[in-house]
């Protein structure tokens, strides 16, 4: 090439001379450790670069249309990145996708990728070295530009193919890494930890005391602090004693459910260990792990636990990884990879560089993202909404209340006295206490299907799960490599059994596997085949020649050869040129596989007697991670059951679109480049989260090759458009994720800080344990709900009442004359009756936990407006019928009243408050019956055997006291048991029973109305619609 007819500045001839060569001389002519670019395009230069449009799939726009200033401005870039590129270079990021018709797109992108490091990623035992992505990256090269001889064609040559292929992961280049291999001295080592902190992770703890005292500061809690002190303050000490022991007795257990979730942060810091072998000064000492910094030289031995995000200086070690993958086999990892903290080594002995220290390790990422958010659970929420609504409503009539008293004339204790009858009969006092005893026992009945629950009020968020974002690797699969039938032979006479000998014999098979593709090849090979082999040599797996090769001799024949295994491009590259036909075949071969998704690893072989030293293609072993065998049965009961199955992998996008081809999940599979990321500076997520990327991300039928904080966000984002959300998980990296999901589910076999971070915790392997649980947790939701309209009907009952009767009736008013004792002038109750009616009533309903319910269909979902309007409808009902009875005693002394046309005589006050006492009683555990059922009758869907038995229990317990009740005077009220007029128990008995069929004909016609009237959008379903990706519609999406 002239010189002075180049367009090409000085610096830059080495890759175009390096390119116009590159295509005769092939690999051998690359030097290992220099990273080629797209500047192979042979003879391209900027002028008159031959355009593919299958090079450039994502834009139209010729090289030729390129500004200057757009060019300046992308080599500027280029510089930054470490690596000094050249102007043809600009037609490789064009071809990739890295320019747009605006520069604000392209600096996004970029500013995107940045934004990774290694410290985001983790190796696992399944993502082999020999291949890791290259065998998919070549078949979407294959299928992008051509086989051999089309690329030929369009001249792009085999170094143009080899970038694309060995595209390097978006990690800190390591060109930019600084390896020490002397160490830091300790005034440099002082000045870093002023710089970038200790080694430690930032924990904030909340003392044990301070919870349990929080636990006293609630809407259902401060009303009963304010009935304590009224109850003191008119010396009515008993009642004080009751109260005070149903507040200990509510913060107890809710402190218990808090203080049972398992800590994360502390979860993540009990793997650590924190001493380390670092070189300071020019000498190896053993120091506080705490104090290392970046730039620090360790040491990595058999045992020795890594201290730090570390990248290996030289050579290989193995290290166990179970702390953060949950993976039982080791990781070999090699000279630059990055191992991290919380990790121990098993094998091997290497200096390594400490790359990230505390915060900015993998494990202090996942901590900042555990932090506490101090929010509410969403039955607690709902608990708090509706005890504020009574609260609310309380406060008004007890204040109506006192100020009328007090203007009628009424003492100040007497006052109180009839105002905290009100306030104790509006508190639900044992709501919380029957709602945890249900979901504690719901939560036996989950782990009998193997899944423990870490967080009781997750049963409730399970319920209303609409959407799973669920893991692939060893949730959707078996997280195992299955070797494939279809095993592509290029030599004549051999076929898989044979090409799987070759394969094994390039790799040690009297040890151990050291990663996923040896344990496929040794556990797949007949190992009696082997026995005729003498492996004379062995090259392990290398970062710069990635293949394994052995040196063999048959000990029958003599004969000695050499075999080799490893990503198929490497493997092709070691052909001759003549093989073109082989060539061919095989690149047509792994973009069939790669297309669907399946894994190939080529073998080869070289004679070594004839000298010729030529490698031979022997043939293509394909595998894949194949789907569980429930797994597919068990998305199409997701489905049936409302909930959208989202697929969230680190994987490949081709193995993701194929392993949801077969599980018929749906084709919108995308990769992460269009997905958010935390800022990198204050780690927050960004603003508008869910109107920004929620259409994408419920569009979306799973997404590949994402990053943990991916999985977070896209937890965070749906959850902004206000669905209940799902995510399954295993390792230290998807601990963020579960902790922040509505229902985290840590899988079977992980982590101590995925199981801390999940509120539950799989025993069996595969969703199928989730959809019993999803069927469990509804049925769970349908009982909790009935209690609620149940406890609500009755606390409105019981407020209404107390409060109109004081209005309504004057007892004094109708004191027959031949009465000795007094009758008050306002109707009211004692306290202990009414505590009574409710633990009574309400202890027994315990056994409602037990009670026969139907899931649902679709998600579970609090509508509370539907939710009062059943339960007024029911309370009133009660409350009226409670208020005509009590007309009907106090009248019973008149001649002309209703008890008399009966021929049933008067009744005395002290029996008046003791058959009040009754009714209340009676109808509050029937109205139960009736708030079981939903829409329908009562009669309609029978009662557990044990709610029956809890029922009896209750109404006997209660018609017993209203018999044999003492005659006595608590709070100053006469009160008598019925037991000398049975006349009046019988009919209050009847009388309930009649009003009970009232009740429940009401609610019946209420829920008629609300679904005839969508009040509410009570007929919304919650199950997600089919939403257009290109929808751009802003938060509120589609529902069915």
């Amino acid at each position: 090439m002239d010189r002075k007819d180049s367009t090409i500045p000085p610096g830059e001839e080495e890759d175009v001379v390096s390119s116009m060569y590159a295509h005769s001389v092939g690999v051998a002519a690359i030097t290992p450790m220099r990273t080629k670019g797209f500047s192979d395009i042979s003879g391209m230069i900027l002028r008159d670069a031959p355009y593919n449009s299958r090079m450039m799939p994502f834009h139209t726009l010729g090289l030729e249309k390129l500004t200057q200033k757009e060019q300046d401005d992308i080599l500027n870039a280029a510089a930054k990145s470490g690596r000094t590129k050249t102007r043809s270079d600009i037609a490789a990021m064009m071809a990739r996708g890295f320019m747009d018709n605006g520069g604000d797109s392209t600096q996004q992108r970029v500013a995107r990728k940045r934004q990774i490091s290694s410290s985001d990623m983790i190796t696992k035992f399944g993502y082999a070295p020999q291949l890791g992505y290259e065998d998919l990256r070549m078949a979407e090269a294959v299928v992008q530009h051509g086989t051999k001889r089309e690329r030929e064609a369009s001249n792009i040559s085999d170094m143009v193919m080899k970038e694309i292929i060995e595209e390097p992961p978006i990690t800190k280049d390591l060109e930019e890494f600084e390896f020490t291999h002397v160490g830091l001295t300790s005034a440099e080592a002082a000045r870093r930890i002023e710089q970038y902190g200790r080694n430690e992770l930032p924990e904030k703890v909340t003392p044990k005391w301070l919870l349990f005292l929080r636990q006293f500061w609630a809407p259902m809690p401060i009303m009963i602090w304010i009935a304590i002190l009224i109850e003191i303050g008119i010396q009515n000490f008993i009642d004080m004693m009751i109260l005070l022991f149903i507040q200990f007795t509510n913060a107890s257990i809710s402190f218990y459910e808090l203080n049972k979730a398992g800590n994360a942060v502390a979860a993540l810091k009990s793997s650590l260990r924190p001493m380390a072998t670092c070189k300071r000064d020019g000498a190896w000492s053993v120091m506080d792990a705490t104090f290392l910094v970046p730039g620090d030289l360790v040491l990595l031995g058999s045992g020795s636990a890594i201290p730090a995000d570390c990248r290996v200086n030289s050579s290989e070690i193995d290290v166990d990884q179970a702390a953060l993958t949950g993976e039982s086999l080791p990781v070999t990892f090699y000279k630059g990879d990055s191992c991290k903290m919380g990790s121990t080594v098993v094998r091997g002995e290497v200096n390594a560089t400490v790359e990230f220290t505390g915060s900015d390790t993998f494990f202090g990422k996942t901590a900042s993202l555990l932090a506490e958010t101090k929010e509410h659970s969403h039955l607690q929420k709902i608990l708090m909404h509706i005890m504020f609504i009574l609260v609310g409503l309380s406060v008004t009539l007890c204040l109506i209340n006192f100020i009328y008293l007090m203007a009628e004339g009424e003492s100040l204790k007497e006052s109180l006295s009839h105002t905290i009858v009100l306030l104790v009969a509006s508190i639900p006092l044992a709501i919380e206490i029957v709602t945890n005893t249900t979901l504690a026992i719901g939560s036996k009945a989950l782990s009998r299907h193997g899944a423990i629950v870490a967080r009781l009020s997750a049963i409730e968020d399970l319920a209303g799960m609409s959407i799973l974002c669920s893991d692939k690797t060893g949730t959707l699969t078996l997280n195992k490599m299955v070797l494939q039938e279809e095993t592509p032979v290029y030599s004549p006479g051999e076929n898989q059994e044979s090409v799987l000998v070759y394969a094994a014999l390039a790799a040690k098979w009297k040890e151990p596997p050291r990663d996923a593709l040896d344990r496929l090849t040794l556990g797949s090979v007949n190992m009696d085949l082997l026995a005729d082999y003498e492996q004379l040599d062995f090259l392990p797996f290398d970062p710069n020649i990635k293949r394994t090769e052995g040196t063999l001799r048959n000990k029958t024949t003599g004969a000695e050869f050499k075999t080799t295994k490893g990503a198929p491009h490497i493997i092709l590259n070691l052909l001759n040129d003549s093989e073109r036909d082989v060539k061919e075949d095989f690149e047509a071969h792994v973009a069939h596989f790669g297309e669907m998704g399946i894994r190939s690893m080529a073998i080869a072989k070289m004679d070594l007697k004839d000298g010729k030293n030529e490698w031979k293609m022997m043939g293509l072993l394909t595998f894949l991670d194949p789907p569980r065998p429930d797994t597919k049965q068990t998305i199409i009961d997701a489905n049936k059951y409302g909930v959208n199955v989202k697929m969230i992998t680190g994987d490949h996008l081709l193995i993701a679109k194929n392993t949801a081809k077969v599980l018929d999940m749906g084709d919108k599979i995308f990769d992460a480049e269009n997905l958010p990321m935390l800022d990198p500076l204050t780690k927050q997520k960004p603003t508008d989260l869910g109107k920004t990327y929620g259409n994408l991300c419920l569009a979306a039928d799973g997404f590949a090759q994402v990053f943990p904080e991916h999985k977070y966000l896209i937890v965070e984002t749906l959850r902004e458009l206000g669905y209940s959300v799902g995510m399954t998980g295993d390792g230290v990296n998807d601990a963020p994720a579960l902790k922040r999901a509505d229902v985290g589910i840590a899988v079977a076999g992980s982590t101590d800080a995925a199981r801390a971070a999940a509120a539950i915790i799989l025993t069996h392997e595969g969703l199928g344990t989730i959809i019993h649980g999803i069927v469990i947790a509804r049925e769970i939701f349908s009982r909790i709900s009935n209690f609620i309209t149940y406890r609500i009907a009755a606390t409105l009952q019981l407020l209404l009442f107390f409060f109109i009767a004081v209005f309504a009736f004057h007892p004094s008013d109708y004191q027959p004359e031949d009465t000795e004792d007094e009758w008050p002038r306002y109707f009211h109750m004692p306290v202990l009756m009414l505590m009574l009616i409710t633990l009574l009533n309400d202890g027994t309903l315990i056994t409602i936990a037990y009670d026969y319910a139907e899931a649902s269909p679709s998600p579970n979902k609090w509508n509370i407006p539907a939710l009062f309007v059943t339960s007024s409808v029911l309370g009133m009902v009660s409350c009226f019928s409670s208020l005509l009875i009590l007309y009907f005693l106090l009248d019973s002394h008149n001649p002309d009243g209703f008890f008399a046309q009966l021929g049933m005589s008067g009744v005395d006050y002290g029996q008046i408050t003791t058959a009040i006492y009754l009714k209340v009683s009676v109808s509050d555990f029937l109205t139960l019956f009736s708030a079981r059922t939903g829409p329908k009758f009562f009669w309609q869907v029978r009662p557990a055997a044990i709610l029956l038995v809890g029922g009896v229990t209750a109404l006997t317990i209660s018609s017993l006291l209203s018999i044999f009740w003492p005659a006595s005077e608590p709070d100053g009220i006469l009160t008598e048991g019925l037991k000398s007029d049975m006349g009046v128990f019988g009919f209050v008995w009847l009388y309930c029973i009649i009003f009970w069929v009232v009740q429940d004909c009401a609610k019946v016609a209420a829920y008629k109305l609300m679904f005839h009237t969508n009040f509410n959008d009570i007929n919304n379903t919650g199950v997600i619609a089919n939403i257009d990706p290109a929808s751009t519609d802003e938060k509120k999406q589609p529902l069915v």
